[in-house]
């Protein structure tokens, strides 16, 4: 990766941007605004917005919009998560002021009209539906209902056809108005353009948008006690997730449970959990781990697919490869083969452009930095063995997770 370059409007809009030389480009706004944010009559809001954000603007009609980077093979492409709503676009290298004057008209002047927010209204309801009949999908959000109880981290990103129907294009722009705030996002630039082009745009295109930030503070989730849960559901095999809660995304601990994480259920077939449950003893279709970094507290889950008569045995399996990770299993060649594959695997998802540029994005808003491949590596080649044992010993002790099994 390249050299990044920082700066901050007058309206408090920061700008990151890494200068490539590649025939396409990309760029986008990352709002630090999600589910999380919204009230309490708001649920899915935050997503509605980012699909009607497209409907139409004081400056154009959607049609307007769709075709604008379309017309010269470029995308344009938006998601929602419970932290942070991205607008961004993909396009030929040659239309960079394009995409920042579209990208700055709807971050500043979305207007929501009324038709076009009841049509996308009902394209909603049916991702809604098709999430539903998806238990694979579905028992991971039933599970951080559970797990942040009352709180609105544990809320499902769509919201539901009820809370949908009774939304408004006046509640999306008050939403907007009041999360949608330059000192809320970044700009993130991944270019064949000089620094000072993506200055002199920016500050001609996202003049518009408001100063300031939200003014309030996110509450942190209390914690709920273990639970242990079945749902009934109509599905040919039992959806199981089993977890914790685990570490924010600042807290020092968490690279070592990254790497933990992909020794026990990361993407790699040689994973802990893939050789014991699938290629030992065929008891699953599909297994993984994962965690979830939030601002102020985060998730570590086993998710495993499976007929209902092997959820025992495989619940049994899991324990037992927890413990002897907590008991010995954690040796310097294990350490170090862990080391070996994230790196790799780190080095494999900075060829997708797409993804590097979205990352810059990210990184820039929840640290002010974006490390390089170089920095990266440095940090994983720290972590030790003790630093990874005492994460083993907080987090995976399986007595204190809690289970939900949709079966």
């Amino acid at each position: 990766m390249n050299e990044i370059e920082t700066a901050t409007l007058p309206n408090g809009l920061r700008i990151v941007h890494c200068r490539q030389g590649g025939n396409v480009s990309y760029c986008g706004v990352t709002v630090n605004a999600g589910t999380r944010d919204e009230l309490p009559d708001e649920s899915g809001l935050a997503h509605l917005v980012e699909h009607t954000i497209f409907k139409g603007t004081t400056r154009r009609k959607a049609c307007h919009i769709r075709t604008r980077m379309e017309s010269v093979g470029g995308e344009l492409n938006a998601y929602t998560t419970k932290e942070e709503t991205v607008l961004y676009s993909i396009y030929p290298s040659a239309y960079h002021e394009r995409a920042m004057e579209l990208i700055g008209d709807l971050a500043a002047h979305a207007s929501f009209p009324e038709a076009e927010f009841e049509k996308e209204r009902e394209v909603v309801r049916e991702e809604i539906d098709m999430y539903r009949d998806t238990p694979s999908e579905l028992v991971y959000d039933e599970f951080e209902n559970r797990l942040f109880a009352g709180h609105p981290l544990g809320r499902n990103i769509l919201g539901t056809a009820e809370e949908l129907s009774v939304m408004s294009p006046m509640q999306a722009r008050a939403f907007m108005k009041r999360c949608y705030k330059a000192g809320e996002m970044v700009f993130f630039s991944y270019a064949n353009a000089p620094f000072s082009k993506v200055m002199e745009w920016a500050q001609r295109y996202f003049v518009d948008i408001q100063c300031g930030t939200r003014g309030e503070s996110r509450q942190s989730p209390v914690a709920v006690a273990p639970f242990d849960e079945r749902m009934a559901y109509d599905t040919h095999q039992a959806h199981v997730v089993w977890g914790c809660r685990a570490y924010d995304m600042y807290d020092e601990r968490r690279l070592a449970l990254l790497l933990l994480n992909n020794m026990i259920g990361g993407p790699g077939q040689n994973s802990l959990l893939n050789v014991a449950l699938r290629e030992q003893r065929g008891y699953v279709y599909a297994v993984e781990s994962s965690v979830v970094n939030y601002t102020d507290t985060g998730l570590f889950t086993v998710y495993f697919g499976t007929d209902g008569k092997y959820v025992g045995r495989c619940l049994r399996r899991i324990a037992g490869e927890m413990e002897r990770l907590r008991h010995g299993g954690l040796t310097p060649w294990r350490v170090a083969a862990a080391k070996k594959q994230y790196r790799g695997q780190l080095l494999v998802a900075e060829d997708n452009n797409e993804s590097l540029a979205l990352a810059i994005g990210k990184s820039y808003m929840r640290y002010g930095n974006v490390l390089s491949q170089e920095e990266q590596s440095q940090r994983i080649e720290a972590v030790t063995l003790e630093q990874m044992q005492a994460v083993a010993d907080d987090i995976m002790d399986t007595r204190q997770w809690s289970l939900l099994v949709l079966e």
